[in-house]
């Protein structure tokens, strides 16, 4: 007799960046085309407190009755690198979408999530870059990649790879993103 095999397809989660993402966001576009991603919510976008965005993101992956995937922005990602490191719940993995620099960012909003962590995280990521950042360099954005564990993919000159950057629901982002969700 053959057994049958059941898998449940991941939940993902995605994690916008500070102010978080507006209507023309790629995030936004990816949850008006599939109504089973979640945004994680944050209490207060335009003044990021970063232990209540690590709460935010704990509370989110405990209520997944299922694997989690991450599909973070800017200080999302930073916000993934802090609780990874602090926290220990089950991720399939992250893809990580211009991470925001913010040991270097001159706004005060987001100081208290000083210093990036740079230890290696417990699930396979992406790291996805553009070389025009302005929240970001190229070479910062290899080095958390590094350091993180994570893939490296640089896309070409794409600003913040946000609303900005024209990306529409950006395929090649939604395509990265299902190769970190298929079900090992």
């Amino acid at each position: 007799m053959k057994e049958h095999l059941t898998t449940v397809n991941p939940s993902i989660l995605l994690l916008p960046g500070y102010q978080n993402s507006g209507p023309e966001h790629w995030q936004s576009a990816w949850e008006r085309e599939d109504a089973t991603l979640l945004r994680v919510e944050q209490a207060d976008w335009d003044n990021p407190r970063l232990d209540e965005w690590v709460a935010a993101l704990d509370a989110a992956v405990a209520a997944q009755p299922g694997p989690v995937v991450l599909a973070a922005h800017s200080l999302g990602c930073i916000t993934v690198a802090h609780w990874a490191a602090t926290h220990d719940r089950p991720v399939l993995g992250a893809l990580l979408v211009a991470p925001a620099d913010i040991d270097t960012a001159d706004v005060a909003e987001l100081r208290n999530f000083r210093p990036v962590p740079l230890s290696a995280l417990p699930f396979p990521s992406t790291v996805v870059a553009s070389s025009d950042d302005p929240w970001c360099s190229p070479e910062r954005s290899r080095q958390f990649a590094a350091a993180w564990g994570s893939r490296f993919v640089e896309i070409g000159a794409h600003g913040h790879i946000n609303s900005a950057s024209g990306m529409g629901s950006w395929p090649e982002g939604r395509a990265l993103l299902d190769e970190l969700a298929e079900v090992r």
